[in-house]
């Protein structure tokens, strides 16, 4: 197995681009925004208007590219929405 360099793992522009536009019409959300993360690159965050609900992180092992989405919900938000 070949080792991975950090640019490989970076999560370019145009992937932050395409992302966004998969999840604005999967979610029929259209303010839903992916943002590049301030320190780190292996990963964006994702956020609805101006709340913060997870981050995606890049996952190229054996090739094939995909992501995934992590989001954390609090017992303190399903009580406020409840």
């Amino acid at each position: 197995m070949a080792a991975v360099s950090p640019k490989e793992l970076s999560v370019k522009p145009d992937e932050i681009r395409k992302l966004e536009a998969y999840l604005q019409k999967k979610f029929e959300l259209p303010k839903l925004a992916v943002r590049a993360r301030p320190n780190k690159d292996d990963s964006a965050e994702v956020y609805i208007g101006d709340e913060f609900i997870g981050v995606l992180y890049r996952d190229d092992d054996d090739d094939d590219l995909s992501w995934s989405f992590q989001m954390s919900i609090l017992e303190f938000d399903i009580e406020e929405d409840g």
